[in-house]
C-alpha cells in the first residue's frame, strides 16, 4: 500500500536520527510529551467520546468499551507512566560485556536499539503513549496501526507527540500511526519487511494468530491470556478466596485476568461453594465440570472449548482436579503460557509447580494481575511475550534492544 511505503520510508529517515539522540535528549520529548497530555486532556475525551460513540454502533460493550476508554485519571495516569520511563536508566549504549582475545583483539557486545517497531493493536488508546515512550527511550522509531474503535483517540495522542518532538527541533516521524484502518492495511504492514524490523500484535487470540500466519516481518507474539489459579489441597482458604475473586474481578478484559479455577478435590466440597457465592456477588458467570456444577448453584457446564478459553470478561471456567500434577497437565494443555499461580501452603507443591508450568510468569500465593511492567519494577511495557525467542513476560525497554559486536584491533589481520 503506498500509504505504508511512504510511512516505512520516513521512518528508516527518523531512525537514523532517534538512534543516536543521548538520554537527556530522550527524556526532554517524553516530559515535554506528558506535559502536553496533561494540557489537553479536554481534546483527547473529545476524541475518545467520538469513538465510544463509533463503538456503540459497531456494537461493542463489556470489556472491549472499558479498554477503549479514557478519564481524567486514565490520561494523567497515562502522563506519569511517561515521567516514570524517564527515571528509567537508559539502557542504549551499554557495553554487556568486553574480552581480549590472545591475538590481542578486545571483542565487546553493545546494546543498540532494534530499528523501526511496528505494533498492530486494539482498543487501549493507553498502547499508544506506552509503545511510543518506550520507543523512544530506546532510539526506536514506532509505526502503529490501531484499531479503527480507537482511531481519533489514537490520533489525538499521536499529535501530542508530533508537536513535542518538533519542539525539541526534531523528526516527528520517529513516531507514526498508520490512518488507514483496513484489515488490507494490517495485512500489508506484515509484509513490510523493507521498513520494520520487528512486529508486534497486542490484542485478542484472533489478532495475534493473523499476525502470526501471515507476517513476513519477525514477530513478537504478546498479550493472549487463558490464565489459571490452582487451589491446592492445603491452600489457606481466606487467601484463596482473596487471590481468585482478585485475580478474576479486578480488571475482567485485560490479558492477566485469571480465565480459569482449579481447586483440588479434597477442598472442593468447602471452598467451591464460598468462592461460588463470592464470584456471583462479584457478577462472574462459572462455568465448570460435574464436581463444580453439583457444588455452586447456578454453575453452567462447561464444554471443551471453555478450558482454552481468554474470556475477557465476567466468566470463569472451573475444574475439580486430584492432584498438583493433574493441575500442571491441565494448565500445560490449555493454557496460553502467560500468567499461572498456585494457592499452597505445601513449600514441594509450590517448587514443583514453579518448575513444571509452562509460562513467562507462575506465582506462588498471588493473584496474577501482577504481570504488568510497572508492578514488576520495569516502567511500562510494551507487551507480555508470551514466546520464547528474544523476550519472555513484561517487555520493558531492555526487551526493546538487540546487541552488536564491538571490536578494538591495532593492525591485527588473519
Amino acid at each position: 500500500m503506498k500509504e505504508l511505503e511512504q510511512i516505512g520510508k520516513r521512518a528508516l529517515k527518523a531512525s537514523g536520527q532517534l538512534a543516536h539522540l543521548n538520554t537527556e535528549q530522550k527524556n526532554r520529548i517524553l516530559l515535554l510529551v506528558a506535559d502536553k497530555l496533561e494540557a489537553s486532556v479536554s481534546d483527547i475525551l473529545e476524541a475518545n467520546e467520538a469513538d465510544l460513540k463509533l463503538g456503540e454502533e459497531m456494537g461493542l460493550k463489556g470489556a472491549i468499551v472499558d479498554r477503549l476508554s479514557l478519564s481524567k485519571g486514565r490520561i494523567r495516569d497515562i502522563a506519569e507512566g511517561l515521567r516514570e520511563i524517564v527515571q528509567l536508566e537508559d539502557p542504549i549504549g551499554e557495553v554487556m560485556e568486553m574480552k581480549k582475545r590472545p591475538n590481542g583483539l578486545l571483542i565487546g557486545k553493545k546494546r543498540v536499539p532494534l530499528g523501526v517497531v511496528g505494533v498492530i493493536y486494539e482498543s487501549r488508546p493507553n498502547v499508544t503513549a506506552d509503545v511510543a515512550g518506550l520507543c523512544i527511550k530506546t532510539g526506536n522509531v514506532c509505526v502503529l496501526r490501531g484499531g479503527k474503535e480507537a482511531f481519533r483517540s489514537n490520533r489525538a495522542i499521536v499529535k501530542i507527540f508530533h508537536d513535542a518532538i518538533e519542539e525539541c527541533g526534531l523528526d516527528p516521524n520517529m513516531v507514526q500511526l498508520v490512518q488507514d484502518t483496513s484489515r488490507e492495511s494490517a495485512l500489508a504492514m506484515m509484509k513490510l519487511n523493507a521498513y520494520l524490523d520487528i512486529l508486534i500484535p497486542r490484542g485478542g487470540a484472533g489478532l495475534i494468530q493473523t499476525v502470526v500466519q501471515n507476517s513476513t516481518v519477525p514477530v513478537i507474539e504478546t498479550g493472549v491470556g487463558n490464565c489459571h489459579v490452582y487451589v491446592d489441597e492445603s491452600a489457606d482458604l481466606k487467601k484463596a478466596l482473596d487471590i481468585v475473586y482478585n485475580a478474576k474481578t479486578h480488571r475482567p478484559g485485560v490479558c492477566n485476568a485469571a480465565e480459569s479455577l482449579l481447586v483440588h478435590k479434597d477442598l472442593a466440597v468447602e471452598f467451591l461453594p464460598a468462592v461460588g457465592k463470592a464470584l456471583k456477588e462479584g457478577g462472574v458467570e462459572i462455568r465448570g465440570d460435574k464436581w463444580t456444577c453439583e457444588l455452586i448453584d447456578g454453575a453452567l457446564a462447561a464444554t471443551e472449548e471453555d478450558w482454552g478459553r481468554e474470556y475477557l470478561d465476567l466468566i470463569i471456567s472451573s475444574k475439580v482436579v486430584g492432584s498438583v500434577e493433574e493441575a500442571v497437565e491441565h494448565i500445560n494443555q490449555y493454557g496460553s503460557r502467560h500468567s499461572e499461580s498456585i494457592v499452597t501452603e505445601n513449600y514441594s507443591r509450590a517448587q514443583y509447580f514453579l518448575e513444571r508450568v509452562d509460562a513467562a510468569a507462575v506465582y506462588v500465593n498471588a493473584s496474577t494481575r501482577f504481570t504488568d511492567g510497572f508492578e514488576f519494577g520495569y516502567g511500562a511495557e510494551i507487551g507480555i511475550s508470551t514466546q520464547k525467542l528474544h523476550a519472555r513476560g513484561p517487555m520493558g525497554l531492555k526487551e526493546l534492544t538487540t546487541s552488536k559486536y564491538i571490536i578494538y584491533g591495532s593492525g591485527q589481520t588473519r
